[in-house]
């Protein structure tokens, strides 16, 4: 499995700016992800969110191999039929934006195991990508069961003074720390 990431900024000129910097402002950013939720809300009345595209998506795909029908059999499909709509927009747009911000940075470099993961874990490909896959398994499954994920309920349920959004973000960056000082040791 092969696995694109940013190179380190200190690798990389520090004197670009604009669309070529290795790191946005946290301020612009935020801005700018506050009048996306804007004119999302504007323009198709719903909210911004990945995790519910995801599974429509691999709904989609679980058609190809048995069929539509059986598909909704599933009582999560059947509530959630997998469709094509501004959220696969999103989605995609989502990633194709990030991999041009690295290719416009320079920061696109191709890696089977990145550094963190070699230094803590091990230098294992088939380690790297199953750890990756079952991570992502994981925090779907998280996801879904909550009922929306970090621009779901991070974003569009604190925009919208959410009480599960911001009790989300606390888990999340609770977490997250937690994880980081067992991962790290630190």
């Amino acid at each position: 499995m092969v696995i694109f990431a940013l190179m380190e900024s200190s690798s990389h000129n520090q004197t670009s700016s604009g669309l070529t910097a290795p790191s946005w402002s946290p301020y612009v950013v935020g801005i700018g992800i506050g009048v996306l939720s804007w004119l999302v809300f504007l323009i198709v009345d719903k909210p911004l969110g990945m995790s519910t595209e995801v599974s429509k998506f691999s709904g989609g795909v679980a058609s190809l191999f048995v069929g539509m029908d059986k598909v909704v059999e599933n009582p999560y499909w059947a509530s959630t039929t997998p469709a094509f709509g501004y959220s696969t927009v999103f989605l995609i747009a989502t990633a194709a934006g990030a991999f041009l911000s690295a290719i416009l940075s320079g920061t696109l470099k191709i890696e089977t195991v990145p550094r963190v993961w070699r230094e803590q874990i091990g230098g294992s490909p088939a380690g790297r990508a199953l750890g990756a896959f079952l991570g992502g398994a994981v925090l779907l499954y998280g996801a879904r069961m909550a009922g929306g994920c970090t621009s779901g309920h991070g974003i569009s349920g604190t925009l919208q003074l959410a009480v599960s959004g911001w009790l989300f973000f606390a888990v999340l960056f609770a977490s997250g720390i937690v994880t980081a000082k067992l991962m790290f040791r630190k």
